[in-house]
């Protein structure tokens, strides 16, 4: 039953990374279609920010009282319902309805994905989370590749956004039977009961998934408007960037339910900050096109195994509620999405996005402090009487 529940969370995961890749490679041809400019797609990635966090604490409320595994399919449905819709032309605001419906999708898919990985990676014994998340990269890269084959076409991005739509709705209806069907909250007369440490876990984790997202966010959002606008690179070139880290994170998160369990939670979580800071340190400092694509790639590396790993240490520290722990760490992946595409977009044009570059790396050196706090995380003692 472990092994089963497995391969559909990472099916589950897989649908996910399909679909936001998706959307997001689909925008440029979203704008053409629904004549919007870059403005409007501004205000729509903010709403789709605020959406995945109601998203996030409504499966947490969907997970305490039916389990997460309606979470992630009641989820699933919802992004397909969403992207499939997106394939038509609607009216500016419709389509801005479209979209907050799918981030309430994103948000309660996000965290209930994380809530299964653990229930499952706790059924099996051993360490799967990585390569969950792999399942997601590898998607990602696929949805991209499917959008460069199709972008040219008369179908142009309905191909692969339909096709996403139909990946997502497969896995929320068929895979429904094999997701982990327990729940970790327990209510006691309609309320949840409380576990001290509960919150310094979720302030810790969420330190580093906070700080993990900023760097993704800056490295998926600005490599390459830095490589073409402020490195001069060429067509050709100018993706090479988020290929790079793209690449490194899916290696990373392949080696990662290897590397961890024998180096350790501190040591894994330290070599990561230290790879993800080094990369975007060295952006700053060589203002050069090799330095720029060797840089995001070793930020890749860091990303790719923090993100599961902390996840994991959030659900192992509060094994009676990891389930309401985790959706409130993923809230932290929003914040910390928001503050690199928009903080190193405000700093562009008065510094520079070379120089903007330093708000991750100042990020991740500060959470090098937290790292002991990290793997200080233990589940509480049973109380005995």
């Amino acid at each position: 039953m472990g092994v089963r529940s497995a391969v559909w969370i990472g099916a589950g995961y897989a649908a996910q990374g399909l679909g936001y890749a998706s959307v997001v490679t689909a925008l440029p041809l979203f704008k053409s279609r629904q004549d919007i400019g870059d403005g409007y797609v501004s205000v729509i990635l903010l709403l789709v920010c605020f959406g995945a966090a109601g998203g996030s604490i409504l499966a947490d409320q969907v997970a305490a009282r039916w389990g997460s595994r309606y979470a992630l399919s009641g989820g699933l449905l919802t992004i397909a319902s969403a992207l499939a819709l997106t394939t038509f032309h609607t009216p500016k605001p419709v389509f801005t309805l479209i979209f907050v419906g799918y981030s309430i999708g994103l948000g309660a898919v996000d965290a209930s994905l994380s809530m299964q990985g653990v229930l499952v990676q706790a059924r099996l014994g051993r360490s799967v989370m990585s390569r969950l998340f792999a399942a997601y990269t590898a998607a990602a890269i696929l949805a991209a590749l499917l959008m460069s084959a199709f972008a040219a076409t008369s179908a142009g991005a309905a191909v692969a956004v339909g096709a996403a739509a139909v990946v997502a709705a497969t896995v929320a209806l068929a895979g429904f039977g094999a997701f982990e069907p327990a729940r970790t909250v327990v209510l006691h007369q309609g309320k949840r009961t409380r576990t001290p440490g509960s919150r310094r876990v979720v302030l810790v984790c969420g330190a580093f998934i906070g700080t993990a997202f900023l760097a993704d966010s800056a490295v998926s959002t600005w490599s390459s408007v830095y490589l073409h606008d402020s490195l001069s690179a060429s067509a050709a070139v100018t993706p090479l960037g988020y290929a790079a880290y793209q690449a490194t994170v899916l290696i990373s998160r392949l080696a990662g339910d290897h590397l961890v369990p024998r180096l350790g939670r501190a040591v894994s979580a330290a070599g990561c900050l230290l790879a993800c800071a080094l990369g975007c340190a060295l952006v700053v400092a060589v203002p050069s096109v090799g330095a720029a694509v060797t840089g995001f790639a070793l930020a890749g590396l860091g990303v790719g195994i923090l993100v599961p790993l902390t996840f994991t240490a959030a659900g192992e520290a509060t094994p009676g509620r990891s389930d309401e722990v985790i959706a409130r760490v993923n809230l932290f992946n929003y914040a910390g999405a928001l503050l690199g595409a928009v903080l190193l977009g405000a700093l562009s044009e008065p510094v520079g996005l070379r120089l903007a570059f330093l708000v991750p790396t100042v990020g991740l050196v500060l959470t090098l402090f937290a790292v002991r706090a990290l793997a200080g995380l233990r589940a509480p003692e049973p109380v005995t009487r």
